[in-house]
């Protein structure tokens, strides 16, 4: 799902904080998932498209016409083809319900390692294997924080791996999944709040401008450099639900807040999986240097997960669905991947495309 991601370079848009600079405006890949219509994907999307100036280069879901224009291009940057991940569950287990985190970690591996799933991923590899593999997940100490930044999460990754919690992970090939409770919402401010105190302190409560997940953010990737050699590739999400006051939080759609968590960390790993280093090529920004960052994106700047959910516009259930899996095991649900094989979003095939 595209990304607050990355938005390194800008701060929020509070008052009193820095505009992104201009450079920054003009080129900025999409490396966060958003709803569409809404103010984050008008925001994100103003900044991607421009991106083309810098790039020269049917089994479609039902419902929703090919769109070769869209179609994934690669720039020659990094990608993973045997990937490795594990969950971090954020606020404490007081936020969580030990039913969500079991539901959440075996549909997110299972859809992950399904063969009719991958079959669609595995045309940006050229037709070769590609693996996932799940580690156990981790809570982490600390209560619910009411809002969490960009900068928390990094700082976050920094912190973890200082204390040696990725000891063990390849990292080259590992992304590190941040999931948000309930009633936490996910900004892209690269400040950092009280969130990520040792006490876990709860942060203040959030503007509510189109870097929030109240107003269609549901999560995104990007990577941290912990050390001149050492790159550290992380994925957070929100806890899309509707909350009491009658607000969507993040992207809602299924009729279970965990099963949309699930669909948006589906987004995020095979975002990362085709394009781990978009953070870098935000950094670069107007850069023609920034090109050499990117794996597979659109000349829009889009990664695999995003153009779906544009595409399906209200009617999510055309590209978000429960499908089910190839050894016949219970549905999972999953956002369809962007195909350049059928020109649009796909859902599980019997075999790769040739």
């Amino acid at each position: 799902m595209a990304k607050t991601r990355t938005k390194k370079p800008s701060v929020g848009r509070k008052s009193g904080k820095k505009r992104p600079s201009k450079r920054f405006v003009k080129f900025r890949p999409m490396n966060v998932v958003v709803a569409r219509g809404s103010k984050a994907e008008k925001h994100y999307r103003s900044m991607a498209i421009p991106m083309a100036s810098l790039i020269k280069p049917e089994a479609i879901a039902p419902g929703l016409p090919a769109t070769p224009e869209h179609d994934l291009i690669n720039h020659g940057g990094k990608t993973i083809q045997n990937l490795v991940y594990t969950n971090f569950f954020i606020g404490g287990a007081s936020s969580w319900s030990s039913s969500d985190i079991e539901a959440i970690d075996q549909a997110l591996a299972t859809a992950m390692s399904d063969t009719n799933l991958n079959n669609v991923m595995m045309q940006y590899f050229k037709n070769k294997p590609i693996t996932t593999t799940f580690k156990p997940s981790h809570i982490l100490p600390g209560t619910t924080p009411s809002q969490f930044s960009q900068g928390d999460v990094e700082l976050l990754v920094k912190s973890l791996f200082q204390q040696g919690a990725f000891a063990g992970f390849d990292l080259n090939s590992t992304l590190f999944n941040f999931m948000l409770p309930s009633g936490t919402v996910l900004t892209t401010d690269t400040d950092s709040t009280s969130a990520v105190s040792p006490k876990g302190n709860p942060a203040a409560v959030p503007v509510e401008d189109e870097e929030s997940s109240l107003q269609g953010l549901g999560g995104y990737h990007g990577s941290v450099h912990a050390t001149s050699k050492v790159t550290i590739y992380y994925a957070i999400g929100v806890f899309s639900e509707t909350r009491p006051d009658g607000r969507d939080n993040g992207i809602v759609f299924f009729d279970r807040p965990w099963k949309n968590i699930v669909a948006t960390f589906y987004h995020e790993l095979n975002e990362a999986r085709t394009d781990p280093d978009v953070e870098d090529a935000i950094r670069a920004g107007n850069s023609p240097k920034a090109v050499k960052f990117l794996g597979w994106t659109s000349a829009e700047g889009e990664e695999c997960g995003d153009f779906p959910i544009t595409e399906a516009g209200p009617d999510l259930g055309l590209v978000m669905k429960e499908v089910n899996l190839a050894n016949g095991g219970s549905k999972v649900p999953v956002q369809f991947q962007y195909s350049n094989a059928v020109h649009g979003p796909e859902g599980p095939i019997a075999q790769p495309h040739v």
